[in-house]
């Protein structure tokens, strides 16, 4: 779902204030890699200050763990932060998860690949904790193709890790890229799922977002934000995906 009468909790909204506050979430026209025209760009690149780091670290740690508290059966022993984006949030993150709950989470752990394999020192691939029989999380920014993310779940299992989730930032809660699109012709407007669908459906584990575009509208909502609510809300509807 995604409008304004979809309810979020409070530390959302006051996440999408900073978010518009530090020109992280803007508003315009915005081309984007699909050749789609979105009203609306998260850069969340620019989380980039103490403050702000701390603010969407604690927004990861807070959405995992309201996802423990969905599904009593979620565990995780690392967080797995691919190259490059992914480094600095698997080690903010397990920090913010360790002022949430120590008890619960005090023994999680962080670890990232480099993106070449070091044949000096230590040496490999890995840095941080081991990931041999660790159940893992992957942490990310964004998931646009999947490809970065399917990368990612081929070293934790080449590592001997066992996958059992993912998050990242922003869920944009639209269909995949059709063929057409990435040969700048246009959407087809054929029905497609979205591209965390199908990772969700290849994986069989929760695939997690710190905010979704339906957050972003109830947000902007409750700001009084409407011409960019509708702006949003049409988007959606354009590309909205079937799962």
């Amino acid at each position: 779902m995604a409008d304004s009468t979809h309810e979020i909790p409070e530390w959302k909204t006051t996440l999408i204030q900073t978010a518009l506050q530090s020109n992280i979430l803007t508003f315009g026209t915005f081309t984007l890699k699909s050749h789609r025209i979105s009203p609306y760009f998260v850069n969340c690149g620019l989380f980039s200050r103490a403050k702000l780091i701390k603010a969407i670290s604690s927004a990861y740690a807070r959405e995992l763990h309201a996802q423990t508290l969905r599904d009593p059966k979620f565990h995780f022993d690392v967080l797995f932060g691919p190259a490059y984006k992914g480094i600095p949030l698997c080690a903010t993150v397990c920090d913010k998860l360790a002022d949430l709950d120590e008890a619960r989470y005090g023994e999680v752990g962080y670890s990232f690949n480099r993106k070449e394999v070091k044949d000096h020192g230590e040496g490999g691939l890995m840095v941080g904790e081991q990931l041999k029989g660790k159940r893992c999380v992957i942490i990310d920014d964004v998931m646009t193709a999947g490809t970065a993310i399917r990368e990612a779940i081929e070293i934790i299992k080449s590592q001997g890790g066992e996958l059992v989730g993912i998050i990242v930032a922003v869920d944009r809660q639209e269909k995949m890229v059709s063929e057409g699109e990435k040969a700048g012709n246009g959407d087809d407007g054929g029905a497609r799922g979205s591209t965390i669908g199908e990772v969700r459906r290849e994986t069989g584990v929760p695939v997690m977002a710190v905010l979704t575009l339906g957050d972003l509208i109830a947000g902007m909502g409750r700001l009084g934000r409407w011409d960019e609510v509708k702006q949003m809300q049409a988007y959606y509807e354009q590309y909205k995906p079937t799962d």
